[in-house]
């Protein structure tokens, strides 16, 4: 059974850092494109960052450029988003997901096949 497991989320102030990690168990994923997206209370889900399948190609979105940094260790089947200089805006749920790609062009959610339960993130200011 394949299971994406997220962990790392927490309540936190504006400026600090946080790491996310996803760990998948019940196959491998190393040759599969791997993304986080987000929700926020009240809004869709937007996409945040991907990686492609040998992690030597990211895409993060506009919103977390220059704070945010996608990164995956196939060896462990995890994948993290490190979050620098967290701003209250980027409080929400955050989730990983697998794409059915090895690209790193995966934008949307439903490039995706597999979702984790998410792991939700709060920014005071």
């Amino acid at each position: 059974q394949v299971q994406l497991v997220e962990s790392g989320g927490g309540l936190v102030q504006a400026g600090d850092s946080l790491r996310l990690s996803c760990a998948a168990s019940g196959r491998s994923f190393s040759g599969y494109a791997m993304g986080w997206f987000r929700q926020a209370p009240g809004k869709e889900r937007e996409f945040v960052a991907v990686i492609n399948s040998s992690g030597g190609r990211t895409y993060h979105a506009n919103s977390v450029k220059g704070r945010f940094t996608i990164s995956r260790d196939n060896a462990k089947n995890t994948v993290y988003l490190q979050m620098n200089n967290l701003k209250p805006e980027d409080t929400a749920v955050y989730y990983c997901a697998v794409s059915r790609y090895f690209g790193g062009d995966s934008y949307r959610l439903d490039e995706y096949d597999y979702w984790g339960q998410g792991t939700r993130v709060t920014v005071s200011s």
